[in-house]
């Protein structure tokens, strides 16, 4: 029993000093976007760089750690924008706005997760951006494509329709609004109307699943 508290104990720790780490980066993340590097990273949380390797391995480790937390911090934004008691319209708009919103009030962060850096710190390997940016925006469309299944009849090929939708629509925002940051062509609120008038073509006429929440 105390082998098992003990354990628990050391694990609570751990995670603890993963957390604290993590925070760490994203406050070098915030200040140097692309360039953050694991020396800059280490020295902001009092520490060597060996000891931040042993706990995220490479770069590449931390970028997957990091991409993981704003994923998820994202989806739980998305889901309370698809949840909102407003009609569908007003819904989709919600929930554009908060993916638009995440990378607005962060491009740093974004741009970290997005965007390889142009210049690789002397004697520090960067990371494949395409190989670890690929993941995060599939989890948002296999997300997405569960809560359209979820919600919308689609008939017969719903489930396939589904994830063509989810990803479709993740597609179209991560495209626009990377483009929409770099730009700045037009204001937020009316880039997630012209979004939205895109979508809304089929959108609009596809029937709830009845006894469901609703899109």
């Amino acid at each position: 029993m105390e082998n098992t508290q003990e354990g628990g104990r050391r694990q609570t720790a751990t995670e603890r000093r993963r957390r604290e780490l993590l925070e760490a980066a994203e406050r070098i993340v915030l200040r140097d976007g692309p360039d953050a590097s694991m020396n800059a990273i280490a020295a902001e949380a009092g520490i060597t760089k060996p000891i931040l390797y042993r706990h995220f391995g490479d770069k590449g480790g931390l970028y997957r750690a990091l991409a993981v937390r704003h994923t998820n911090a994202l989806l739980d934004n998305l889901r309370t924008a698809l949840d909102a008691p407003v009609l569908r319209r007003d819904r989709v708009e919600a929930t554009l706005d908060a993916y638009l919103v995440a990378i607005e009030t962060r491009p740093q962060v974004y741009r970290f997760l997005m965007h390889p850096s142009d210049e690789q710190g002397q004697g520090e390997s960067g990371f494949d951006v395409g190989r670890h940016s690929a993941p995060l925006l599939r989890r948002l469309g296999e997300e997405l494509a569960q809560v359209i299944a979820d919600r919308l009849d689609l008939g017969p090929e719903g489930e396939e329709r589904a994830r063509v939708w989810g990803h479709g629509i993740v597609g179209m925002m991560h495209a626009a609004g990377d483009w929409w940051l770099r730009e700045r062509p037009c204001s937020r609120e009316k880039l997630v109307q012209h979004l939205t008038d895109l979508l809304w073509g089929q959108l609009a006429t596809v029937k709830d699943r009845a006894g469901g929440p609703g899109f």
